[in-house]
C-alpha cells in the first residue's frame, strides 16, 4: 500500500485504458473503400518494402490482429496517410500499438514522479498518447520542406529529358533514378502505380495526398491540362520551375528571419515547465506547498492556477508561431 492506494489499481486502469482503446479501434472498424486496384497496389508496394528492408521482422501477434481491424476501417485509412507523409514504416495496427505503449509508459512515470497520484497517472497517459501524434506531424514537416525544396531540381531534370524526346513516364522515372530522398521515394511509387494499369492523372493524385505541396499541385495541374489539350510540356514545366525556385528562395530567407520568433516561442512555452521541475526536484515539499495547505489538505485554486498558466502558456505559443508564419 502506497499512500492508501494500492498499485495494483494503477495496473488495472492502464489494462483498462488499453481495453478502451482496443475497443475504440473495433467499433470505427467499418468496411474499406479501397478498390481492388488498390488492394493489389498496396500488396506490391508492401511487398516492396520487405525487399527494401531486407527480412523485416515479423510483427507481434497483437499488431497483426489490430492490422486486421483497423487497416480496412476510415480510421485506418487517415492513420496510413498520415504515416505515409511521415515515411513511417509502420502499419496503422502498430501505430496504435505505439501509442498504447507511451500513453502506458508516461502515465506509469507520472504515477510515481506525482506522488502515486491516478489524476496524475491518467494525465501521463493522456500526455503520452498525444507524444507519437507529434512526432509524426513533426516528421511530415520536415519532409514537406526537404521536397519543396527538391522540386526545383525535379523540374529541370524532367525538362531535359522531356526536352530529349523522353515521356511523361520516362521523365518521371529517370526522377526517380536520379534525384535523393524523398522524391525519388515518392515518384519511384508514381511509376510503380502507372506500371501496374493506374491511370497517370489518380497516380498524381495519389501523390499530392501524400505530399500536400501548393507547389506540386501547381505541376500536377500543369501536366494534367496538358494532357487535355496539348501543348509543350517542356516549356510549361521550364516557367513553373522558375516560380518555384523563387518561392523556395524567398521562404528560405522568411525561414531565417522568423527562426528568432520561433525558437523564441518554443524557449519560452518550455522553460515554466522546466523550472518546475528543477524546483520539484531540489526542493519536493515547497512545490507540493502550491496544492496543499499546512493541515495537508487539497488546495483547489493551485489546480485552478496551474491550469489557467497551461492555457496561457499554450496561446503564447500559438500566438508567436502564427506571428512566423509568412504565405508565400
Amino acid at each position: 500500500m502506497l499512500n492508501g492506494i494500492n498499485p495494483i489499481y494503477f495496473l488495472i486502469a492502464g489494462g483498462g485504458l488499453a481495453v478502451v482503446i482496443l475497443v475504440v479501434g473495433l467499433v470505427v472498424s467499418l468496411k474499406s473503400e479501397k478498390s481492388d486496384v488498390d488492394e493489389r497496389l498496396d500488396r506490391y508496394l508492401a511487398a516492396g518494402h520487405v525487399i527494401e528492408t531486407d527480412n523485416r521482422e515479423k510483427t507481434a501477434a497483437l499488431t497483426d490482429w489490430l492490422n486486421r481491424k483497423v487497416e480496412k476501417s476510415s480510421y485506418g485509412d487517415r492513420v496510413s496517410k498520415n504515416l505515409a507523409r511521415a515515411d513511417l514504416k509502420l502499419k496503422s495496427g502498430e501505430y496504435i500499438a505505439v501509442i498504447i505503449i507511451v500513453a502506458f509508459a508516461v502515465g506509469f512515470v507520472l504515477f510515481f514522479i506525482g506522488g502515486k497520484s491516478i489524476v496524475m497517472a491518467l494525465l501521463g497517459a493522456l500526455i503520452g498518447s498525444a507524444l507519437p501524434g507529434m512526432y509524426v506531424k513533426s516528421l511530415q514537416a520536415k519532409r514537406l520542406v526537404k521536397f519543396n525544396d527538391q522540386l526545383g531540381d525535379m523540374l529541370n531534370l524532367m525538362v531535359n529529358g522531356l526536352r530529349a524526346g523522353y515521356s511523361t513516364m520516362q521523365a518521371m522515372e529517370s526522377v526517380s533514378k536520379e534525384l535523393p530522398s524523398p522524391i525519388c521515394d515518392e515518384f519511384r511509387r508514381v511509376v510503380q502505380e502507372m506500371q501496374l494499369g493506374v491511370p497517370m492523372e489518380r497516380a498524381l493524385d495519389n501523390l499530392l495526398n501524400r505530399i500536400p505541396s501548393d507547389d506540386l499541385d501547381l505541376i500536377i495541374t500543369a501536366i494534367n491540362v496538358q494532357r487535355e489539350v496539348g501543348g509543350n510540356l517542356a516549356e510549361i514545366l521550364d516557367t513553373i520551375s522558375y516560380t518555384i525556385r523563387e518561392r523556395v528562395r524567398i521562404k528560405g530567407e522568411i525561414r531565417v528571419l522568423t527562426a528568432q520568433v520561433m525558437y523564441s516561442g518554443r524557449f519560452l512555452s518550455m522553460m515554466p515547465l522546466i523550472l518546475m521541475a528543477i524546483l520539484y526536484a531540489l526542493n519536493r515539499e515547497y512545490m507540493m506547498e502550491f496544492f496543499k495547505d499546512a493541515n495537508n489538505t487539497p488546495l483547489p485554486c493551485g489546480y485552478i492556477s496551474l491550469g489557467v498558466g497551461a492555457l496561457l502558456i499554450i496561446i503564447g505559443y500559438f500566438v508567436m508561431n502564427k506571428m512566423g508564419q509568412i504565405e508565400v
